[in-house]
């Protein structure tokens, strides 16, 4: 595993990448194009024993009673606990020009003590976006993505059970106010702020209408005046420019993952002189106390007599390495790993290295 991690570390930073044009819209986001969060409170039904202890979860019972009684079912008074039912929070990304009876996709999400939605049915649930109104309204079977079993002494599980989806398991039924063909102006919002980018961003599209429509307004917009681009529309317009290719500029940036040893560093990421050296120190302490008894039908007393070993052990380190002045990283990494230098280990070194002022870059720690 660790040979798999250092080869992986190996190839990520030894090979040299090359910046090349991306396409405008992997890069900003359009003003107005964008996506609405939706979420519904609802009852998942047609569990096998699986779902909520009525209980430990009263909320349950209280929205099974408000659905049977908007279908005619009267049962003000009555005690049902029935293990069939769950009640969930549902989700749902309403994406831009979503249209009435337009399907999308619903996420389900256990909030009781339910252990299981596989099987279940979710009853109609409206979706509400963040003003209060509702703009979906969801049902459908449920795909949860685990599986559970159990016995008198044991269980299992595997993945997630109590989560799922439905795919196109919503339908649209409010559109979004938004004119968008009546725009004069449309900002391009940038997903990595950078002035070097918004700069090249308002050059191309510049030079691909051949005259000055777009105005670069900070590092993370840049302005498109509509009607200097001579354009019947907004669409239109915008067909045009979201296939420009711009080259991005990219901040120095060192990520690592301390969990399971993944290191990935920018080409760009450069290191100043700088003397590093690593070793590690053990200290072990192990008890064995000793049991001394008394001869038999003597007076004496059974005691324990402490028995403690210490020991040290230092590993050979790598010694003092000096790093010389621009040598960038990747050099200096591919450097430890042939010193075999766990990625670990790599970790406490770069952060050190970034601690000492020495690394020239952004050192994200995940």
């Amino acid at each position: 595993m660790r040979t798999l991690i250092q080869a992986l570390v190996f190839l990520l930073i030894g090979s040299q990448v090359f910046a090349t044009p991306i396409r405008l819209k992997d890069l900003v986001e359009f003003d107005g194009v964008r996506t609405n969060e939706l979420v519904g409170y609802g009852l998942v039904v047609g569990l096998n024993g699986s779902g909520d202890g009525l209980r430990n979860s009263p909320f349950t019972e209280e929205i099974m009673s408000n659905i049977l009684e908007r279908l005619g079912v009267n049962v003000t008074g009555e005690q049902f606990r029935p293990r069939n039912v769950a009640a969930v929070l549902v989700t749902a990304k309403l994406p831009p020009f979503a249209r009435t009876g337009s399907p999308i996709d619903v996420s389900v999400s256990a909030i009781g003590d339910a252990s299981s939605l596989l099987g279940g049915t979710l009853i109609m649930t409206p979706l509400n976006a963040a003003d209060g109104e509702i703009y979906a309204v969801a049902q459908g079977a449920i795909i949860a993505g685990g599986a559970s079993a159990e016995g008198d002494a044991a269980r299992v599980v595997q993945g997630v059970p109590t989560s799922g989806m439905i795919p196109s398991g919503a339908t649209v039924e409010r559109e979004v106010d938004f004119d968008f063909s009546n725009l004069q102006e449309i900002r391009l919002a940038l997903r990595t702020p950078d002035f070097t980018t918004a700069a090249r961003i308002e050059t191309a599209i510049n030079s691909a209408f051949g005259r000055r429509v777009a105005l670069m307004t900070d590092a993370g917009t840049v302005a498109v005046d509509i009607e200097a681009t001579g354009m019947r529309s907004p669409s239109h317009a915008l067909v045009r420019i979201e296939n420009i290719a711009v080259e991005p500029e990219r901040r120095a940036r060192v990520v690592v993952d301390q969990r399971s040893g993944t290191i990935v560093i920018g080409e760009d990421v450069r290191i100043s002189s700088v003397a590093v050296s690593q070793g590690n120190l053990t200290l072990r302490i192990e008890e064995a106390p000793l049991v001394a008894q008394p001869n038999p039908f003597s007076d004496g007393e059974t005691v324990i007599v402490p028995r403690t070993r210490v020991g040290i052990e230092e590993e050979p380190g790598i010694g003092l390495a000096e790093v010389r002045e621009g040598t960038s990283l990747s050099e200096v990494v591919a450097g430890l790993n042939a010193l075999g230098v766990s990625p670990r280990d790599m970790i406490d070194i770069l952060k050190t290295i970034k601690a000492s002022g020495a690394l020239h870059a952004d050192f994200i720690v995940q």
